[in-house]
């Protein structure tokens, strides 16, 4: 590895970073200074800046380093733990990934789900979960941005900002061929090139592949078959053509994603009762389910973009009109065993059954911004906009009969169905936003943003011919609601530079979340809505570059008080997913990043956040696990219930779900010169504490805290007009698997990280 991509690879990793696939070669006379690390360029306010002196808690990560986190096959989950304050889960598998920033974010698991982390591709913003798990190959740019971001983007901001740029055409014909082979057969590989087609016109198309054979056997009694689970195939690609004039820049970017494979997996009494330790016995590529054969999920994405920029010299106006859609279908057995003819004792087996399927068979998304910034060379700049969001959404929820192995379903592709719930939303919203940014004197500068936003939405749930659901109308259920709010967002912030080299700022945002509805009528006729949600956050903290720029050393606090947070009680007896406002959420921490040349040969890097949220409302309560069999902590009463005694838990004082106290992230990097190349070793420890996986605390239900230890080390060389690169990587080095997720409606089933994995790479960029 040449010294142009170790000062690269210092860039990424200050972060925390992502393995990422965009490479852009420098000559060797071009090379940065070894010893002083790279200047991070980020657009965490929409105008390309020094990542020090802007008054946000960002962490940007760019450049084609770090492919280890990446390595064959690896979804967007793998950003989890390895940024300061963020973590990452799914519990669908390898889409709708659900981020948390600063403890805030949503276990919701239906799919109209919204999510208080904004997720934004190439200036669009990504509204529904399906389109947040797009592959990510040929990527520029990665920036998480931290706090309220209500002011400059989109909807719904008020925990922070995802945001990936992908890598963009131009007129040097430069591009990369890549491909893995890994554990369980494991094959990933992408590929770009691009470059000019005229004076004016350039072209950048990029592509991947992935693939995993099937690897889990089902041994239950009368379903026995090996490999029928844990593999999948994804394709993915985008094309983009950008057209220069003079005063005048157009960018078209249309893109797909085809996956068709398995959910994750589920298994039942995954925990030894009273503690969070998997059972004896346990193995992760084993399933006993009656169900199992039917397992998939079937995902389709696709969406195009067009951004054109007019350049008036003093100002800027820039238009983006885009264009998204997804359909899935997912299917599993989600209480993972089977009560067809268990042995008695057997862990595997569940009192009843349970197989569900969630489909999106129509999903239409349309935005449109158009904002104006200017180029002033004084004191005063600023921008103005407008935004416009629409979105067209049907969900279709299955569910089907449980039967033993000697019975017939109806249907031998789908098994027999008992019943099925729709739900249709519409959602349109709107806003007007502007910023100022000022320079009080050389030292210090001031930003005040403001943004008015308006969001609707219209929804009906319908359940169709339940035959267990009584009531007059003999299983048939229909209930409408149309929610709406507006609300004024704002920020204000400084930056004071203290030294050169040392910049302190300050920033108070306030932001919110638009009311939300959940009608997952399928068990509980029962369609809940959310209020708006609104959060006021005060942060401050200091960048520094430091050992004569050998060194980064970034440090922030902050508290926020939310109102009306929007919560969802998931499962329970009727495994359902219950919407609710709990009067106030309180949380605070501390974040750590920094970087480090320490020698000639060596790199490293290591952050660490704090972050502590607390519910806040007295005699606040859900329901707990449904089989009754997990050990809640929190005080309990009970209620009455269409199958008996419901027991509910107070969970005032309760942290947030899947929300960490604790997230740490160590890297050192090593690369030496040996004959006409660079030999180069990579390690990373990543560390994330224990989490509660509903809003009520239960013993079985509180995932251990995990670490994991990745390797990545290889050889590469300059021949010709090409670079080559040679490697091998492993992940979760040790082997430590933990319970990671909880299914609580039957027994206490639960899903489990990846084993170890390894395997070995191939790469060639030319230029």
């Amino acid at each position: 590895m040449n010294s142009f991509k170790r000062s690269s690879l210092s860039l990424c990793i200050s972060s925390a970073m992502v393995g990422l696939a965009g490479f852009s070669p420098v000559s060797l006379a071009e090379e940065a200074d070894k010893t002083k690390l790279e200047v991070i360029e980020v657009t965490a306010r929409k105008r390309v800046e020094n990542v020090q002196e802007v008054p946000v808690s960002v962490s940007a990560l760019q450049g084609e380093n770090l492919e280890a986190y990446s390595s064959a096959g690896m979804d967007i989950r793998f950003m989890s733990a390895r940024i300061p304050s963020l973590a990452v889960e799914s519990s669908f598998g390898r889409s709708f990934p659900r981020f948390y920033i600063r403890g805030l974010g949503n276990t919701d698991f239906d799919l109209n789900a919204s999510q208080p982390v904004s997720y934004v591709v190439d200036d669009v913003v990504q509204e529904n979960p399906i389109l947040k798990g797009f592959p990510v190959f040929d990527v520029e740019r990665v920036e998480v941005l931290r706090g309220p971001q209500g002011t400059l983007f989109g909807r719904n901001t008020p925990a922070g900002l995802v945001k990936f740029d992908s890598v963009k055409p131009s007129q040097i014909f430069d591009g990369y061929a890549a491909i893995s082979y890994g554990s369980r057969g494991s094959i990933d590989s992408s590929a770009a090139f691009g470059g000019g087609l005229t004076d004016n016109l350039s072209v950048r198309i990029s592509g991947l592949h992935q693939s995993k054979d099937d690897y889990i056997d089902n041994r239950a009694v009368g379903f026995e078959q090996a490999d029928q689970q844990g593999g999948y195939e994804e394709n993915a690609a985008r094309i983009q053509f950008l057209y220069e004039g003079n005063d005048f820049t157009a960018l078209f970017n249309y893109h797909f994603r085809d996956l068709d494979g398995s959910p994750i997996t589920f298994h039942p009494n995954i925990a030894t009762p009273g503690s969070n330790k998997i059972r004896s016995g346990f193995k992760s590529d084993v399933v006993y389910q009656d169900a199992g054969q039917f397992a998939t999920q079937q995902v389709e994405t696709q969406g195009s973009s067009l951004k054109l920029e007019w350049d008036f010299s003093q100002h800027t106006l820039t238009s983006i009109t885009a264009w998204e859609s997804a359909e899935i279908y997912s299917r599993a057995d989600v209480d993972g065993g089977y009560n067809g003819f268990p042995p008695a004792g057997d862990p595997n087996a569940v009192w009843w059954g349970a197989q569900t399927a969630d489909e999106i068979p129509d999903h239409e998304q349309y935005t449109q911004e158009l904002r104006l910034a200017s180029n002033f060379s004084g004191k005063l700049n600023y921008q103005v906009g407008v935004f416009y969001f629409s979105e067209e959404l049907t969900i279709n929820t299955y569910d089907f009969y449980t039967r033993d192995a000697n019975s017939t379903p109806a249907d031998p592709e789908h098994g027999a169905q008992n019943g099925e719930s729709t739900q249709f939303q519409d959602t349109t919203a709107w806003a007007v936003f502007g910023s100022v940014d000022y320079d009080v004197s050389d030292d210090l500068s001031v930003t005040v943003g403001l943004r008015y936003s308006d969001d609707e939405k219209k929804f009906t749930a319908e359940l169709i011919d339940h035959p267990f659901i009584p009531g007059p109308d003999g299983g048939n259920f229909s209930e409408s609601v149309n929610p709406s709010d507006s609300h004024v967002s704002w920020d204000i912030s400084s930056n004071y530079k203290i030294t050169p080299d040392m910049n302190w700022y300050a920033r108070i945002a306030n932001s919110f979340r638009a009311p939300s509805v959940q009608g997952r009528v399928l068990y509980d006729q029962n369609v809940s809505v959310a209020d708006s949600e609104t959060i006021t956050s005060y942060e401050t903290g200091i960048k520094s570059d430091i050992l004569d720029g050998a060194g980064r050393l970034n440090a922030s606090v902050y508290y926020f008080n939310m109102d009306n947070q929007q919560l969802t009680a998931v499962g329970g007896s009727a495994n359902s997913n219950t919407l609710l406002n709990a009067d106030t959420t309180k949380g605070y921490g501390i974040e750590l990043d920094s970087e480090f040349i320490v020698s000639e040969n060596i790199i490293a890097t290591f952050n660490i956040s704090y972050n502590k949220t607390e519910i806040d409302q007295p005699g606040l309560a859900v329901a707990t696990c449904g089989s009754g069999t997990c050990t809640v902590t929190d005080p309990t009463f009970q209620v009455p219930g269409g199958f008996g005694p419901i027991t509910m838990a107070y969970i005032d004082g309760n942290s947030l779900p899947n929300s960490p106290e604790w997230i740490s992230n160590l890297t050192l990097s090593y690369a030496k010169e040996i004959g006409d190349g660079e030999f180069f070793i990579h390690s990373d420890l990543t560390y994330r504490s224990e989490v509660d996986f509903f809003l009520y605390r239960a013993k079985e239900f509180e995932g251990e805290s995990l670490v994991e230890l990745g390797a990545r080390t290889g050889y590469n060389w300059i021949m010709g007009d090409n670079e080559y690169e040679i490697s091998a990587f492993v992940r979760n080095l040790t082997d430590e698997q933990v319970i990671i997720g909880g299914v609580d409606f039957n027994n206490n089933s639960g899903m489990v990280n990846e084993e170890r994995f390894f395997g070995a790479e191939f790469k060639v960029s030319f230029f």
